[in-house]
C-alpha cells in the first residue's frame, strides 16, 4: 500500500517555506469515525481512499504526473521531455535537483525509495532504499551518492557471495549519473534472485512500483476490460453494471475475424502489434511451450482479444452488450461516454488485494449522483480488501461526512507565483455537522478559482 509520496522541483511543485518537499499522505489522521475506511496493522493506519480537489490549473493533475514520472523513470528510464519538467517559478531551479520519494508498505514492512535528479541535465544525484522501523529508525538497504561516486550496501545484503556480486554491480555504476541502481538490478537478474533470497526486497520494490500503481488520465482508457473476459460470475458482473443505471443487462464475447480487425488498423499500429506478438512467442518458448498468446487491444471505442494457440491458430473476440430483454446486441462504440466510463471503473471494484488506483478526473462523463454512488460502492468493497483509490475531482458532493472522513479530503491550491501547495482538510477544524461542500465552494479551504470581470462595465 502507498503510505506517502513526496516531490520537489517538478512542474508546479517547488519547495515548502521550510525548504521541504510537498507531501501527499495516506496516513490516517485523528478521525475516529468510519474505521472500516482504513487499514490498521498495529503499526500504522492507512487510508484506502483520498479525493484531491482544486481549481483548474491548480496542480491536481501535476500530482498524478509526478507519481507517474517516478514510476516511468524506475521502470523505463527518464521519459521524453523530462529536461523541461523542473519548476519554472524560479530560474535557479533549472540547475537544482528534483526530489521524488515514495514510502510504501510491502509484505508487512515499510520502505522508503527515492532519488534526486537534475532534470535539465538528465543527471541523477542520489538514490536510496531504506527500511523504516517502528522506532522511527532507518535500516539502509542501499544508498548512492552519485555526485561523489560512492555507495553503501546495508547489512541485509552482506551475505557471503552475494556482497561480492553486488559490489561489482554497484561499483560499475557508482559514478554513473544516467542510471538508477533499482532499475539496473531488475534487468536480466533472474538467476541472482533465485540464488539469494535476501536480495528479493530490491526486486519486490521494483515490481511494486511497476505493477501495483495503476495510473490513469481522462484521455486514456482506464481498463482493458479483461475482467469481463475472465469473469467467473457473469451474473454478478452484470448485476454491478446494471446497478449503476447503465441499462446494460448482459454481455457476450463475440468472435470476429482477425484479418478484419488487423486490416482496419493503421500500418504502424498493425506492425507494432505483430512485433508484440513475436515478443510474447519468444517469452512462451522460454517458459511454457504449450501456452497460448493473448493480446488485448483497447481504444476508446473498441475492444478486442486476440489469442494464438501453440499451433499458431489465431482467434479474435470482442464484447457486445444487451439492454433489457431484447436480443439485439450493442457494440462498445454504441454505448454512451458515461457507460464506457463506468465499465472502465468497474475494474477497481473487482480488483484484488494490494492494488493502488490513481484516477485523474474521476467525475469525467459521470452524473454527480453516479460519482457519489461509485465512491460509496468502492468504500463498501474496500472495507474487505487492502486496496487504495486516489482520485482528483471537482465533484463537491463527495465532500460529505456521511460518505468520507475528514482526512480523506485533500486540496491543491496555487499561489500567486504559480507554485502549488498540497494540504489536507485534516489541517482545518471542520465540524462533522458542517456543510463542507458549501464551505469549499465559498473558498474557505482554498483550491477554488478566483475570477475577475470578464467583460468590464463601461462607464458613461
Amino acid at each position: 500500500m502507498l503510505v506517502r509520496f513526496n516531490v520537489k522541483n517538478f512542474l508546479s511543485f517547488n519547495t515548502r517555506d521550510n525548504g521541504k518537499s510537498e507531501e501527499f499522505s495516506m496516513i490516517a489522521g485523528k478521525v475516529r469515525s468510519k474505521k472500516e475506511h482504513i487499514y490498521d496493522d498495529g503499526k500504522n493506519k492507512l487510508l484506502k481512499f483520498a479525493a484531491v480537489y482544486g481549481a483548474n490549473a491548480a496542480g491536481k493533475s501535476n500530482l498524478v504526473k509526478a507519481i507517474e514520472f517516478m514510476q516511468h523513470t524506475v521502470v523505463r528510464g527518464l521519459p521524453n521531455g523530462h529536461t523541461n519538467k523542473y519548476c519554472k517559478t524560479s530560474s535557479s531551479n533549472k540547475d537544482k535537483a528534483s526530489y521524488f520519494e515514495m514510502e510504501i508498505m510491502l509484505n508487512g514492512r515499510y520502505y522508503s525509495y527515492g532519488y534526486e535528479v537534475v532534470l535539465s541535465q538528465s543527471r541523477f544525484v542520489s538514490e536510496w532504499l531504506v527500511e523504516l522501523n517502528a522506532d522511527n529508525t532507518e535500516k539502509i538497504i542501499f544508498e548512492r551518492n552519485i555526485e561523489v561516486g560512492s555507495y553503501e550496501l546495508g547489512a541485509t545484503l552482506k551475505q557471503k557471495g552475494l556482497i561480492d556480486t553486488l559490489n561489482i554491480y554497484a561499483g560499475d555504476i557508482c559514478d554513473d549519473s544516467s542510471v538508477l541502481f533499482l532499475s539496473i538490478m531488475n534487468q536480466n537478474k533472474k538467476n541472482l534472485y533465485q540464488k539469494y533470497e535476501k536480495i528479493s526486497i530490491i526486486r519486490d520494490v521494483f515490481y511494486w512500483i511497476k505493477n501495483q500503481l495503476d495510473i490513469n488520465y481522462p484521455t486514456q482508457p482506464i481498463s482493458d476490460y479483461s475482467y469481463l473476459a475472465r469473469a467467473n460470475d457473469v451474473d454478478e458482473v452484470c448485476r454491478i453494471i446494471s446497478a449503476f443505471g447503465t441499462g446494460i443487462t448482459g454481455f457476450r464475447m463475440v468472435d470476429v475475424p482477425v484479418e478484419k480487425v488487423l486490416g482496419e488498423l493503421p500500418q504502424k499500429l498493425r506492425q507494432h502489434i505483430i512485433t508484440d506478438i513475436e515478443k510474447k512467442r519468444a517469452e512462451i518458448r522460454n517458459d511454457e511451450e504449450d501456452a497460448e498468446i493473448t493480446l488485448v487491444m483497447r481504444s476508446n471505442i473498441d475492444f478486442f482479444i486476440i489469442t494464438i494457440d501453440k499451433s499458431d491458430k489465431s482467434s479474435c473476440r470482442t464484447i457486445e452488450f444487451s439492454h433489457g430483454t431484447s436480443d439485439v446486441l450493442f457494440q462498445l462504440s454504441e454505448e454512451s461516454d458515461g457507460t464506457v466510463r463506468i465499465l472502465d471503473l468497474l475494474e477497481i471494484l473487482l480488483a484484488g488485494e494490494n492494488k493502488i488506483y490513481i484516477i485523474d478526473e474521476l467525475d469525467r462523463c459521470l452524473h454527480p449522483s453516479l460519482s457519489y454512488k461509485f465512491v460509496e460502492t468502492y468504500l463498501q468493497i474496500a472495507a474487505e480488501r487492502n486496496i487504495q483509490l486516489i482520485v482528483t475531482t471537482h465533484e463537491s458532493r463527495l465532500m460529505d461526512f456521511d460518505l468520507l472522513r475528514r482526512d480523506e479530503i485533500w486540496f491543491i491550491d496555487k499561489r500567486t507565483n504559480g507554485e502549488s501547495d498540497i494540504y489536507s482538510l485534516e489541517e482545518y477544524n471542520a465540524r462533522f455537522d458542517q456543510k463542507i461542500d458549501k464551505a469549499y465552494l465559498e473558498g474557505r479551504y482554498g483550491g477554488v478559482p478566483i475570477f475577475s470581470t470578464v467583460f468590464p462595465i463601461k462607464e458613461d
